[in-house]
């Protein structure tokens, strides 16, 4: 492992902010995260973990040693069930994986591509997308427990998954350091497309029994046709969490806003798209300095070029009293501040 001083992390965050990292390195082995804890108990800063960076607003210069995730390799075994275990380093690009189980005819993370960042950052967040989310496909993962100094195999019901939710985000907030991710995957057609967009796309093309690639193909068109380039444009993706909404809430807001996007997550439980909530209010498109909200989708807000995490922060506060103030709503960020 190798210590680099005062390096920018302006390469490893999509925001693109020119921040520095009092110490650096990067993980491409177990070994190496044992060398980066031992290296920060002598350098005496706290240590932090960085995937793709994609998921994240910096504000300052860190006062820390961050390290850079990179433990790649996928590997596969298939079970007497016909299902396959799909086992990812942490470090490994999240589009890689799928790509890896769309070319093999893969079904269960189709959904979620294009989503920015690291396998292993993909438990942390319970990443989602159209109908999908990583738990739904989750068997187990191996990380480095900062408490014990040993590694550890975890399972879904320990991970603790809710929306857009995990452990990882409360008291085991920092605590681990996934280097492996283990998913079920099937073999057996599978398609989840009953969002409006997915399935209206695959109709136009003339697509009846999709594939894998079939479904990838079609969500990257949806996603580009609305979504910054993330290395032209900073941005950390979806700022916001889709606010879910409970029983009498959730039907009372229905029918004060009867066209409103809100999806049934199950009997109790409603989400309601925070791009539209965030629309409805006239953000989309806004831009003070060089901080703004995408003009194509308003869920995004983005880096024009020097705006600061500060800029950035005010902004989104703006906006979640807007839309509180409009709809009773509250939104929460669902990038994590550093």
């Amino acid at each position: 492992m190798q210590l680099i001083f005062n390096q920018s992390l302006k390469p490893y965050n999509t925001f693109g902010f020119d921040i520095y990292a009092r110490s650096f390195a990067m993980a491409y082995t177990e070994q190496d995260i044992l060398d980066s804890v031992d290296a920060s108990h002598e350098l005496n800063l706290p240590l932090k973990v960085l995937g793709g960076g994609s998921n994240l607003l910096i504000r300052k210069d860190m006062e820390a040693l961050i390290l850079k995730m990179e433990i790649d390799g996928i590997t596969s075994s298939e079970l007497p069930s016909g299902d396959v275990l799909v086992r990812a380093g942490g470090g490994c690009d999240w589009e890689k994986l799928i790509n890896y189980a769309a070319d093999k005819k893969l079904w269960g993370i189709e959904n979620l591509t294009m989503i920015p960042g690291k396998v292993g950052s993909a438990p942390i967040q319970n990443i989602g997308a159209y109908g999908v989310e990583i738990k739904d496909v989750f068997h187990s993962l191996r990380a480095f427990d900062l408490q014990t100094g040993r590694f550890n195999e975890m399972t879904a019901g320990e991970c603790r998954f809710g929306y857009r939710d995990s452990l990882f985000k409360h008291e085991g907030r920092e605590r681990y350091i996934i280097t492996e991710v283990t998913i079920r995957l099937t073999k057996r057609p599978s398609p989840s497309i009953r969002y409006e967009q997915v399935e209206g796309t695959l109709k136009r093309k003339g697509i009846q029994s999709p594939n894998p690639i079939d479904i990838v193909q079609v969500i990257r068109e949806i996603r580009r046709s609305k979504l910054p380039e993330i290395h032209e444009v900073g941005s950390a993706g979806s700022f916001f969490k889709n606010p879910v909404l409970y029983g009498a809430e959730a039907k009372r807001f229905t029918v004060e806003n009867p066209q409103a996007p809100v999806y049934l997550i199950n009997d109790v439980m409603s989400k309601v798209a925070a791009g539209w909530l965030i629309e409805q209010c006239g953000w989309k498109g806004f831009k003070r300095g060089e901080a703004g909200v995408w003009p194509l989708q308003a869920l995004v807000l983005v880096n024009y070029g020097k705006a600061t995490g500060d800029e950035i922060i005010a902004l989104a506060d703006e906006i979640i009293t807007s839309v509180h103030k409009k709809f009773g709503v509250t939104l929460e960020p669902e990038v994590n501040f550093w």
